[in-house]
């Protein structure tokens, strides 16, 4: 068996790089692959998955990127990959809808699944930031159901401006926050991978691809942080049946 995760690809209308290199990759990396895992932030937004409707009538180009995504996945479903998608904090909006276009089934953040043989925890990784206290308090306000539907209420238009504008105020905050309040709490990490019982976590959202070697429990462990992609430049982790997950930077 062979699968692939990926996540923090960010796709939207104004890096059409990414949105080709990825597709160009399913066709040639993720095909006949048995499991396909992305870990979040795989939209750089999602305002709901009624964007869906809008097709070439939405001027922001949003739609017709997502109605191309769901029907490549989709034929990587039909060729029989189970493909697993994780909210991320960019696109905590992703639906069943989209999900059901694209032949995909939606996963908690965390989960626990087998991989090679081993229980492995995936998460997006963004709850491992605790140091970032104001990202947290966003966090828990964007994850609360009621909040989320409050916003799903609203007309696409004024959505589409909510988004435009979470991520200005998203890019303003990193560029005034320490290195180290954005990375995830080494405790906090021991902590989680402690209370699923597991010695190997992958995740993404902190942008810093990497393997770490840890103790849980008196035990050696691995945290594999994936990549986000760049024009050019992607990164995948990949396991092989009875394989250690291997994390591979590549050219789209």
């Amino acid at each position: 068996m062979t699968t692939l995760l990926i996540s923090d690809l960010h796709l939207h209308p104004g890096a059409p790089d990414v949105t080709e290199g990825f597709l160009r990759w399913l066709e040639a990396r993720a095909d006949g692959v048995d499991a396909l895992y992305v870990l979040g932030d795989f939209f750089e937004a999602w305002i709901g998955d009624d964007l869906l409707d809008l097709g070439d009538a939405d001027p922001t180009g949003n739609a017709a990127l997502a109605q191309r995504v769901a029907k490549a996945l989709r034929r990587l479903a039909d060729g029989g990959t189970e493909i697993r998608l994780m909210h991320g904090n960019r696109d905590f909006l992703l639906g069943e809808r989209f999900a059901r276009d694209a032949g995909a089934s939606l996963l908690p953040d965390p989960a626990v699944v087998e991989l090679g043989g081993q229980r492995v925890l995936l998460m997006h990784g963004d709850s491992l930031c605790t140091r970032d206290e104001a990202y947290m308090a966003f966090r828990a306000q964007a994850r609360n159901p009621q909040w989320q539907q409050q916003i799903l209420a609203m007309p696409i238009q004024d959505r589409l401006t909510l988004a435009q504008s979470l991520r200005q105020q998203s890019g303003e905050a990193t560029s005034n926050k320490a290195d180290d309040i954005m990375d995830v709490t080494p405790e906090e990490v021991e902590k989680v991978m402690a209370e699923h019982g597991v010695t190997s976590l992958i995740h993404g959202h902190t942008h810093r691809p990497a393997v770490h070697r840890l103790e849980v429990d008196g035990q050696p462990a691995r945290r594999y942080v994936l990549g986000d992609w760049q024009p050019g430049q992607g990164w995948e982790i990949v396991v092989e049946d009875g394989g250690e997950p291997e994390l591979r930077e590549f050219s789209l």
